[in-house]
């Protein structure tokens, strides 16, 4: 396995790459440590159970602030490695930060779109934690995972269920759209959004299409921080997700009503449990897990 030779991304960046670099990557950076708590709750509850030997070759997929990363390379040790792989370079930059000195030289990062290919197609295991769901075509995304996996290969990938069992993404939403309109058609997105792999039977299809045998699903849920404050919370729904993209999308008027919307996610917050660490809401995700046919 030669993972030093990297994939060169040499074409020109998608407009949806280009605006989670220049738009979506900063607010990211600024709720660093909201997301990564939160999303966490999902990776570290799946990563012991995961078909992962000693010296196994493993792909991070939109690997994003890098802890994933590091936590497969802990498991693969020090005969193996782990490439982390991003489209946002300011993600990578800071991934690279967060290798200690006395981490193994077994993990790597590089910014690429995985949609475009990868050069390397001997990976034992490949990873994903709510990437896959910003595949702008989930079948060709998810066949590129399956084309940098050895035969046999194996895989997992998480994404989030349904709204209704989302509402740390979701309540906010609905109160922001309760005073600003929805985005419309020609709206600036993340891409197919968060929940476009919400759906089983649908997900199901779309690997199956991409070639992946022995499909499993297993329903998570778990609690996640959404800010230490109620002003922080808030905040942090404007900044980031379906919420966010209401906001962003309203310009002017999302602006001069600013006020409005704010008094209005304080009362939603009011209700939200809570403890020193801050306020905490339900999430749910599908752990999806699958295997790459022998030849």
């Amino acid at each position: 396995m030669t993972i030093h030779a990297y994939p060169i991304n040499t074409t020109k960046p998608s407009p949806l790459v280009d605006f989670w670099n220049t738009v979506l990557a900063p607010k990211f950076i600024t709720y660093r440590h909201i997301l990564v708590g939160g999303l966490s709750q999902h990776s570290a509850a799946i990563m012991p159970r995961l078909d992962i030997a000693e010296g196994d070759q493993i792909l991070d997929i939109g690997c994003g602030f890098g802890d994933t990363a590091i936590a497969l390379a802990d498991h693969t040790g020090p005969k193996g490695e782990v490439l982390g792989v991003d489209c946002c370079q300011a993600f990578i930059d800071l991934a690279r930060q967060s290798i200690s000195q006395d981490q193994p030289d077994n993990v790597r990062f590089i910014c690429h779109d995985v949609e475009n290919g990868l050069a390397a197609s001997d990976f034992d295991f490949v990873f994903a934690r709510f990437g896959t769901m910003f595949f702008v075509n989930p079948v060709a995304g998810l066949k590129a995972m399956r084309a940098a996996m050895k035969p046999g290969g194996r895989m997992a990938h998480i994404v989030w269920r349904n709204r209704e069992d989302n509402p740390w993404l979701i309540s906010a939403r609905d109160v922001v759209q309760s005073i600003l309109p929805k985005p419309g058609e020609n709206a600036l997105t993340c891409g197919p959004g968060p929940f476009s792999m919400a759906d089983e039977t649908v997900l199901r299809g779309q690997m199956e299409a991409a070639g992946y045998c022995d499909i499993a699903f297993e329903r998570l849920d778990a609690k996640v921080l959404v800010g230490r404050t109620v002003e922080e919370a808030i905040a942090f729904q404007l900044a980031i997700g379906p919420a966010g993209e209401t906001f962003r999308e309203g310009g002017l008027l999302a602006e001069e009503k600013r006020s409005e919307v704010e008094v209005a996610l304080a009362e939603m917050f009011r209700g939200v449990e809570s403890d020193e660490e801050g306020l905490w809401m339900d999430s749910s995700s599908w752990i999806v897990t699958a295997r790459n046919p022998e030849e």
